[in-house]
């Protein structure tokens, strides 16, 4: 926030201390708690949870990097922390925001495979494949957003010793956020649905012996379906507000008021709070995570080893097929 004399600054301020505290605590919890289950059991190393961790991971790092600073700010009214802490904040942020948006992607890609091709799924299904690809993509988004710690900076405000963390680069700002709109989230957006859309041609395609669909087959297709228009639903709508705000924030099309800073409040804890639904909607919503979590807590971790073992063994073989119960342990 640059300029503060048309916003009423302490309402701004009682609202982001409000509201902010509750994403960054659930979202801390239950993503230390999904990175937890899948490292300390060496049962739950599978494929499909290492990408889960991976996600819990960007997920914990755009938490802890974004809401603690941008609350300080809006309370504050200026920015404490120094230059270097502004760029590096900038470029962790940006950092975690693709890590974790592309890592949604590969879970995807998994899933298609599983799903849409078996058989190449047979030939990629190896855990250190997709483990190459999780380091593969962390390095190229590492080395890919260098520039966000140029261009931005820390710069002086409208009083003395009050300095603000800015995109300094007034010339570029447009087309950065305009890149990162769409590399970010129309992109990946597409890619998802695209996926999702012919996993569920494949899934309602496909018919059982003699024609017939049972009631169960007829149920458990319902329920996938469900599970992917929700994947697809929060993802675009956590996403989608702060995005459009911080491009038309780049073209100064976005007015400065006590209304637009609150809709901008709300757009970030938005996205935050998609950081705090991953864990659950990609882990805790699996038998294998809960019962994991259920025998770590109740019996030890030797029993939720013993437990989730069998339960990962059989997911692991499910995906291979094509039934409706294989897809259901897939997604």
């Amino acid at each position: 926030m640059n300029a503060t004399s048309y916003v009423d600054v302490e309402f701004v301020s009682k609202l982001t201390v409000g509201i902010f505290p509750l994403p960054l605590i659930i979202g801390i919890f239950g993503n230390v708690l999904a990175i937890s289950i899948v490292s300390c059991n060496s049962s739950m190393k599978t494929t499909i949870n290492l990408l889960i961790a991976s996600l819990s991971l960007a997920d914990l790092l755009f938490l802890v990097i974004c809401v603690p600073p941008t609350g300080v700010v809006y309370v504050l009214k200026y920015w404490p922390f120094g230059d270097l802490a502004c760029r590096v904040w900038m470029y962790v942020s940006y950092v975690a925001a693709y890590a974790s948006v592309y890592t949604l992607v590969l879970m995807t890609l998994y899933r298609y495979f599983a799903v849409v091709r078996p058989f190449t799924f047979k030939l990629l299904r190896s855990r250190k494949i997709w483990c190459h690809g999780i380091v593969a993509m962390w390095i190229i988004i590492l080395m890919a957003n260098p520039h966000a710690l140029w261009m931005h900076g820390q710069t002086a405000g409208n009083r003395p010793l009050q300095k603000y963390c800015n995109f300094i680069d007034k010339e570029n700002h447009p087309s950065f956020q305009i890149v990162f709109f769409t590399m970010s989230y129309v992109l990946p957006l597409l890619m998802i649905v695209c996926l999702y859309i012919m996993m569920l041609v494949r899934l309602w395609g496909g018919s059982a012996p003699g024609g017939r669909c049972s009631v169960e087959s007829r149920r458990g297709k319902r329920r996938v379906t469900r599970m992917v228009l929700v994947v697809v639903a929060i993802f675009a709508i956590c996403w989608c507000p702060i995005q459009v705000i911080l491009v038309l924030k780049s073209v100064k099309l976005y007015p400065m008021s006590t209304s637009s800073v609150m809709l901008q409040i709300v757009s970030q804890v938005l996205a935050y709070i998609n950081s705090c639904v991953n864990p659950i909607l990609y882990a805790f919503l699996s038998e294998n995570f809960r019962k994991a979590f259920r025998k770590v807590i109740y019996c030890g971790p030797r029993g939720g080893q013993n437990a989730a073992n069998g339960r990962q063994n059989d997911a692991e073989k499910s995906a291979l097929t094509k039934t409706t119960r294989g897809t259901n342990d897939i997604i």
